[in-house]
């Protein structure tokens, strides 16, 4: 049983340990968890100021819906980053739905928000819970960018792009190989249409410099998800990449090997396939970001029938963003309700204006710009 109000699952990696800063920061009270308590303990106890504090726990727990279970009991928010979400994230959702806890993750899989959609949202919108995966700076600041268009009416087609500078975590780079067999969806008319199975690089326009930049659906992206019961909206693309172009490149031959070597593959032996090569390319821990270098750019055009918008938000430090968005939606869902329950994004939960403040508040995200003819 945890001590404290918040659970902040993986702690131990990347996101994890940027999460317990800001809850530092935010002055919650969390648990710790990880499948190693030395581990955990050990990268815990070194987060600047949080020793300082005292008001944190560390526990070991089995990734089961029982271990899970009993270490929410008694909590009220689980902050989870221990992908790939796809396979390990149902246990947690499970063990939240057992004990009343809201459920937020950092997830980059559309195929994980669909599942948890189909499997989840009855229960946790039955008992008043919030089921939020995808609160993360890849993609919640496009949604931000995507609602600050549709603040005016008249627009229902969504044009978007999300670009980062900087290096993927061991986490980020699980997430790619995950989506690599998995069906990517863009919004048509209303309805899931699939992308192209056949792996290519998109040229997209790059507000503020004179070069392109290169593109992938990056496996569909959270926005076709969040949109598709919304009745301002009918259609939706969304593509992201790295400012990096010669990494993008690297990103499209992994995925034409997984095209040409995997995917021919029976089902029962892809995924251990894949596990082999995601092994063999796996990132090594990035240095902490610099605002000067890391930086991310959300770019929507909004369109309709008779008019246009171009919104464009820049920010920094793209997984501290990541991880001010996870601790801000503990400390909301700790004082009140959030907007919606069941399944939903941060911006439905929580209003993405209020986001972009708690953004702006920390000096990871500029000022809108917003073109409107």
């Amino acid at each position: 049983m945890a001590k404290h109000p918040v659970v902040v699952y993986g702690a131990s990696g990347y996101t994890g340990r940027l999460i317990c800063e800001y809850l530092r920061e935010l002055r919650i009270p969390f648990t710790a968890a990880g499948r190693n308590e030395e581990r955990t303990k050990n990268v815990v106890d070194h987060i600047p100021g949080v020793a300082d504090t005292g008001v944190y726990d560390v526990v070991a727990v089995e990734h089961t819906v029982a271990g899970l279970s009993e270490l929410f009991e008694g909590s009220k928010v689980v902050l989870n980053t221990v992908g790939p979400f796809a396979d390990l994230g149902h246990e947690v959702v499970e063990a939240c739905i057992a004990t009343g806890c809201h459920y937020l993750d950092t997830t980059g899989e559309q195929n994980w928000m669909l599942s948890s959609q189909e499997r989840h949202a009855a229960a946790m919108e039955e008992k008043g819970l919030l089921l939020a995966p995808g609160i993360a700076q890849m993609y919640t600041t496009g949604e931000i960018a995507a609602e600050i268009a549709l603040e005016e009416p008249g627009y229902e087609t969504l044009d978007t792009v999300i670009l980062w500078k900087g290096a993927p975590t061991t986490a980020s780079t699980e997430t790619i190989f995950s989506n690599l067999l998995s069906t990517a969806y863009k919004l048509e008319g209303g309805e899931y249409v699939a992308w192209d199975s056949t792996p290519q690089l998109h040229e997209v326009s790059f507000p503020g410099q004179h070069e392109t930049a290169l593109a992938l659906p990056w496996g569909g992206t959270s926005l076709p998800v969040w949109f598709k019961d919304d009745p301002r909206v009918n259609d939706v693309t969304s593509l992201g990449g790295v400012y990096n172009r010669e990494l993008m490149k690297v990103v499209l031959s992994i995925a034409e090997a997984v095209e040409q070597a995997i995917r021919p593959l029976p089902e029962a032996e892809q995924r251990a396939k894949l596990d082999e090569m995601a092994a063999a390319n796996a990132a090594p821990m990035p240095p902490r970001e610099m605002a000067a270098y890391n930086r991310s750019m959300d770019s929507v055009h909004a369109t309709g029938p008779l008019k246009h918008a171009h919104v464009v938000l820049r920010g920094n430090s793209n997984y501290k963003q990541t991880a001010l968005l996870q601790a801000y939606g503990a400390l909301h869902l700790l004082r009140q309700k959030p907007n919606r329950v069941g399944f939903a994004s941060g911006c439905q939960a929580f209003g993405h204006r209020r986001l972009l403040d708690v953004l702006q508040q920390y000096g990871l995200t500029g000022e809108p710009i917003v073109v409107r003819d």
